[in-house]
């Protein structure tokens, strides 16, 4: 009976050990993180380092921090990088981690660039042990490393590159895992070895990284190799991926799995008294992998966000009138806080009202987004 038990309480060891590495960190934070910002890409060190792009990670103390793009060593031949990325899960925004596996996965639809362009990767494939470069997107010294090939087919040319750097929510991207990334999700994952993981430890200490810092404009926006971050083998950012607004205070703290309380910030206002205060509506670039599709629900975005910026403009302007009349009648306190809370009545209404025909817009976008099967990698 005993070696009953042993033997059975091995097998569940094993079987736990044995489950694939796909997981999302168990916070949630009520804002999504800063845009992915502008830079070059380091030289590639050497014959079988994979690049693997900067992201933003959260920290409960300090907030999101830049985590350098870098070059790291395949932890086994045949297995590639699938990044970590932000998505909203109705409550907050979690983080699903990133893992090594013979195959690419769904990373949000974020488009990290330098082969990561939100569906697959097209920056080299294995061929056998060895890795072969794609040139036309990697940074590769081709007198050093001679495994190479181009193919400028597979980069992305928009004219207007999204860097939102969630999947969901407010402005998020609009893009579901296809049932070939989910099987890819569910398959053995080799973990980031040390040196991957002491590279975002690193980034982690480092107040420069931090986006109330460098205000989405890191100073290390990529290395040469994990953790090194000085020396010419690093490189800045060229510029933010977007202007970066600040939370408000009371809104940088993770809500740790309860339901978001809309704390609010810079960008949109918790709780707005005028209209004038509310942000423009903006159209956020699709990414199913379809371009017909793509110009689609873009077109779709654009017509919402027009009527919505007209409907801002439109009771601004009345509220602008209903104030001016107040100070030409001199009107009481009770009287201008009566119209105040009028005022901010409406706008919230009103704002309410846009973010549920935006969400109403994502739902009916979202499942069509799956259909396209992903572009098969270069052969």
């Amino acid at each position: 009976m005993k070696r009953l038990v042993q033997f059975l309480l091995l097998a569940l060891v094993t079987l736990v050990l044995a489950r694939p590495v796909f997981a999302q960190v168990a916070v949630s934070v009520s804002f999504g993180p800063p845009a992915i910002p502008v830079y070059d890409q380091p030289l590639c060190p050497g014959d079988g380092y994979l690049w693997v792009p900067g992201y933003w990670a959260y920290d409960d103390d300090d907030g999101y921090y830049w985590v350098p793009g870098t070059w790291v060593l395949a932890p086994e031949p045949g297995y590639l990088w699938t990044p970590g990325w932000w998505g909203w899960e109705g409550t907050g925004f979690f983080f699903h981690e990133g893992y090594w596996a013979t195959e690419i996965g769904f990373y949000g639809g974020i488009n990290y660039g330098f082969g990561y362009y939100g569906t697959g990767f097209v920056g080299g494939r294995w061929e056998g042990r060895e890795f072969r470069y794609n040139t036309a997107v990697f940074n590769v010294n081709t007198t050093v490393i001679r495994n190479t090939y181009v193919d400028r087919t597979v980069i992305v040319n928009n004219t207007t590159v999204n860097r939102v750097s969630y999947n969901g929510g407010q402005g998020g991207i609009i893009a579901r895992a296809t049932p070939q990334e989910e099987r890819v999700a569910q398959m053995q994952h080799v973990p980031p070895p040390q040196a991957q993981t002491q590279h975002v430890q690193a980034a982690r200490a480092n107040p420069q990284l931090r986006a109330t810092s460098n205000q989405g404009k890191p100073p290390i926006a990529a290395t040469e190799r994990p953790g090194s971050f000085s020396g010419s083998g690093t490189v800045e950012a060229k510029e933010a991926g977007a202007p970066y607004h600040a939370p408000e205070r009371g809104g940088t703290q993770p809500n740790n799995g309860r339901p978001a309380e809309n704390p609010g910030t810079a960008e949109h206002p918790a709780n707005p008294t005028h209209a004038a205060d509310l942000p423009q509506h903006q159209v956020t670039t699709p990414n199913t992998g379809d371009p017909k599709l793509d110009e689609k629900y873009q077109k779709q975005q654009q017509k919402l966000v027009d009527q919505q910026n007209k409907e801002h403009q439109k009771l601004e302007q009345q509220q602008q009138k209903e104030d001016q009349k107040l100070t030409q009648q001199q009107a009481n306190e009770a009287k201008k806080q009566q119209t105040e809370q009028k005022h901010q009545q409406q706008t919230q209404q009103l704002e309410q009202r846009h973010q549920q025909q935006t969400q109403q817009l994502q739902t009916r976008q979202a499942p069509r987004s799956a259909a396209p099967r992903p572009a098969p990698r270069p052969r």
